[in-house]
């Protein structure tokens, strides 16, 4: 999905725009027992309860693509028959209790764990609406099973039936022109705390008291969008997942509760990247180098950046930026296998997550530079007394912990320079 996708849907999350038909959530405790549930029509929710909960809601849909939120694919080398997808118009493809699977339901040479996958069992609770309590539990007793979190939390779901307004070649919506329906569900898994210790002001007796610990909804730790909304569509072959740690993807809750694969982190990515640079590079591996292959992604980048989807690197093309940076050719001979090795041979890497496009840095144990991307030209290596300098061409005003200094150049009692500006 894409940043203006997802700002289409986040509009919906709001009182002028709220079309969200159904709320349910249950809420569980440390030792993995459901405490309390509760189901309504989400409009007849008090109007201070709605702005807590669409401020919930938003949060599941915010945060960085790549990192935060991730567009996940369902596998379809699904083993037997591909399990009955259906489109968003047509009834479920069975209606039986998810603990006992109707055999008489099944297609020929299709057995009922392939009937029923992840993506089955999401369609089934988007299309009850929120209103099945059978498929209601089975979807709580799944998060628990698969959820490990020290605590107690609340899991949230959200039904919603969305007219999606038709758009103009310029972009203007037409909302007397909509000619598609995007029904979805939104899950959100919020950590329940007791909020902090302190002293509060008692306006009836006029005194500060101890303050009254209360148990407290946080803002989700994790959640998903089912199903993806990609080109103003309804999309039921992929969802969006969002977790607040970009880091801590929990592999172990999506893959069961979700049947997707995730990808790397944006942190495994970068140091993927990095990886397979130095592995390619070798000796070859300078500064100069790195520089060239810098500046090749910044170009790359300014190139796209009007470009809806983030922009992804394949294994083609971070070998084309090689080469294009100067990378000699018998460097390349084993990149396939490098790459294939460290990354995955089918594994595309999000741009923003393997450079920073606002910053080059050059770190050593004792110091750090920061040089505009756009500037590198100022920083070169040069061998000085038979050591390997690194070396900064002070043009402009200079500055040194915010105060303002004159270099030797400027300085009257300067001599013809001799040697390079600084080391």
């Amino acid at each position: 999905m894409t940043k203006q996708e997802i700002s289409e849907l986040k509009k919906l999350l709001t009182p002028k725009n709220c079309s969200l038909t159904r709320i349910c959530g249950c809420y569980v405790d440390g030792e993995k027992n459901k405490k309390t549930q509760f189901k309504q029509a989400f409009l007849a929710l008090p109007e201070e309860e709605m702005f807590k909960y669409f401020e919930i809601l938003r949060k599941t849909l915010s945060g960085s693509l790549g990192k935060n939120l991730l567009t996940l694919e369902f596998p379809l080398n699904i083993k037997g028959t591909p399990s009955a997808i259906h489109a968003p118009e047509q009834d479920p493809p069975f209606q039986a209790d998810i603990s006992e699977p109707n055999n008489n339901t099944l297609n020929a040479g299709q057995s009922e764990e392939t009937m029923d996958t992840p993506q089955d069992f999401l369609l089934r609770l988007r299309d009850s609406k929120l209103k099945d309590d059978t498929i209601l539990e089975a979807f709580y007793d799944k998060v628990i099973e698969n959820y490990e979190y020290v605590g107690n939390y609340l899991i949230l779901l959200v039904h919603d039936v969305y007219d999606i307004p038709g758009k103009t070649t310029d972009g203007i919506e037409m909302d007397d022109a909509s000619d598609e329906i995007y029904e979805y569900i939104i899950c959100c898994v919020c950590p329940v705390e007791l909020s902090k210790p302190g002293l509060s002001y008692n306006p009836e007796e006029n005194t500060f008291q101890n303050r009254v610990r209360d148990w407290v909804v946080s803002l989700p730790e994790t959640g998903f969008l089912f199903p993806a909304f990609h080109d103003r569509s309804t999309d039921i072959h992929s969802l969006l997942y969002y977790s607040k740690n970009s880091e801590e993807l929990r592999e172990s809750f999506v893959e069961p509760l979700l049947g997707c694969p995730l990808p790397l982190s944006a942190g495994g990515q970068k140091e993927t990247f990095q990886a397979i640079i130095e592995d390619t590079l070798g000796e070859d591996c300078g500064i100069e180098m790195v520089k060239n292959i810098h500046d090749k992604l910044n170009e790359l980048a300014e190139e796209y950046k009007e470009s809806p989807q983030p922009l992804m690197l394949d294994k083609n093309e971070v070998k084309t930026i090689l080469a294009d940076s100067g990378v000699a050719n018998e460097r390349l001979t084993d990149f396939d296998k490098r790459y294939d090795e460290t990354a995955g041979e089918k594994t595309s890497l999000f741009m923003s997550n393997v450079m920073n496009t606002r910053t080059f840095e050059v770190k050593t144990p004792d110091i750090i530079i920061k040089v505009n991307p756009e500037r590198t030209d100022l920083i070169e290596t040069r061998n000085i007394n038979g050591r390997e300098c690194l070396v900064i061409a002070l043009d402009g005003s200079v500055e040194v912990n915010g105060i303002s200094v004159r270099s030797a150049a400027d300085s009257p009692h300067s001599e013809e320079d001799d040697g390079p500006e600084m080391s």
